[in-house]
């Protein structure tokens, strides 16, 4: 077939031909939501040696534009999954939920999950720290953190864990000691499973100073084989626990590289350069800086709070919801377009996500990233246009953006954690050049010291 990806329906067997190279068969084992599979997810072939595909999620506001609410919706049925097959409870929030993920009815996130189950919840960066968030927001009494790739100026990681698929693999978790060195409930929340092996090795990481007794795994795809689901029963005879999984569609998953992907060339990309308004939106007043500093000298304004990297408590949501409020009204004022893109940075997906979920009608949600992946403009492939530049926060570090076509969008607002010297958005600004947009917003969150 000459198209770069294809999708063939065959009972519950459904087989993805990606860029003509990599063929992968998938099998639905459960879906208990009865969500269609290409309302979930397409695929796209990753520029890494160690895993060739990627499932590039509708949902999940990473790689592809979504509007606000689908990720965060997306969340709670995860948590309403969790509290039916994990705690035994019915969830009566399930049905409007569910009816308003398919488009119809106004979703408002509310804590729906009663106080006596107060598990701690960790979101695994960078893919997951928005829906991890996100499902805590369900809980009226959780504990939250999510972990990060970056290194603290001195401060030492209470544990660490390596994801060795991952383009960037070391995994890193700030967190006050009191929030893990206790019994209760932990659940670990990706966008998905492969192997498993990310959750098992967090598993035994944490295991191994604060030992307890229970563990949930939540993913929003679940492709474990058989043999690596033998793994986690290993791991929980071995260590005397036991491990939950939930998911919104489980099954598995069969590779077969057809042949080398060629070099894609620059063919897809738009080489006349846009000029757009730029302009810098401080939302400091708003957000309260930690006094946390990255390792990385060159930046020298603070991380903040609220983004759960330092750990959060469900009492602190309704505060923390009244700000990001009264940051999206903000910025609504600001708008001059009708299609507009809210873009996160990296690890800072949920802030960025909730607000774009108040600035009104036009507005999509998408997140830069680490991961390279072939671009191939060809209808229905996962990266269709994509844009490399190095990261303002941390110029070591690429970052790519897939999936904006020229002229698409009317403006753009770009949200940092970290506000940075404007020599240092030069690159990024002369890539997004490409995506021909009128007016670019550089909204930061915390100031350079002594400003």
């Amino acid at each position: 077939m000459n198209n770069s990806q294809t999708l063939t329906l065959l009972k519950k067997k459904y087989t993805f031909n990606i860029l003509d190279s990599i063929e992968t068969e998938i099998e639905v084992a459960a879906n208990p939501f009865d969500i269609p599979i290409e309302e979930l997810f397409t695929m796209a072939a990753r520029i890494n040696k160690k895993r060739s595909f990627l499932f590039v999620s509708k949902v999940l506001g990473k790689h592809l534009p979504i509007f606000p609410n689908k990720g965060l919706l997306t969340a709670a049925l995860l948590a309403a999954r969790y509290v039916e097959t994990i705690k035994g409870l019915d969830c009566i929030e399930k049905e409007s939920l569910l009816s308003t993920f398919h488009g119809s009815g106004s979703f408002t996130a509310h804590a729906f999950i009663p106080t006596n189950i107060n598990p701690v919840i960790i979101g695994f960066a960078e893919t997951a720290t928005a829906l991890g968030h996100a499902f805590f927001d369900c809980f009226q009494a959780a504990e939250y953190f999510h972990t990060t790739r970056e290194e603290l100026m001195n401060e030492n990681p209470e544990i660490t864990f390596e994801e060795e698929h991952s383009h960037a693999t070391s995994h890193r978790c700030y967190i006050p000691v009191n929030m893990i060195q206790n019994e209760r409930e932990i659940i670990l929340v990706d966008d998905e499973m492969t192997t498993g092996k990310t959750a098992l090795n967090i598993i035994q990481s944490i295991h191994a100073k604060f030992p307890r007794r229970e563990y949930t795994v939540v993913s929003i795809l679940d492709w474990r084989s058989h043999e690596h689901k033998q793994k986690f029963s290993q791991l929980e005879q071995l260590l005397g626990i036991k491990i939950h999984v939930v998911s919104l569609l489980s099954g598995t998953v069969q590779v077969r590289q057809i042949k080398e992907i060629e070099k894609q060339s620059e063919k897809n990309e738009s080489h006349d350069l846009w000029e757009p308004e730029v302009e810098i939106v401080q939302l400091s007043s708003f957000f309260t800086a930690t006094g946390f500093f990255s390792a990385n000298l060159e930046n020298k304004a603070g991380f903040i709070g609220g983004t759960g990297r330092f750990g959060l408590q469900s009492i602190e949501n309704f505060s923390l919801h009244k700000r990001v409020s009264a940051s999206g009204a903000f910025l609504k004022e600001k708008r001059s377009g009708e299609k507009t893109l809210c873009l996160g940075t990296g690890e800072f997906m949920y802030l960025p996500m909730k607000i774009a979920s108040e600035m009104g009608s036009g507005v999509f949600y998408q997140s830069t990233t680490r991961s390279p992946i072939y671009i191939e403009n060809k209808q229905g492939y996962g990266a269709r246009f994509g844009m490399n530049f190095p990261n303002p926060e941390d110029y070591v570090v690429s970052h790519f953006v897939y999936n904006i076509p020229p002229g698409h969008y009317d403006e753009l607002f770009i949200f940092f954690e970290r506000e940075v010297e404007l020599e240092k958005l030069e690159p990024m600004l002369k890539e997004l050049g490409k995506a021909a947009i009128k007016s670019i917003k550089i909204v930061f969150f915390s100031k350079v010291r002594g400003e």
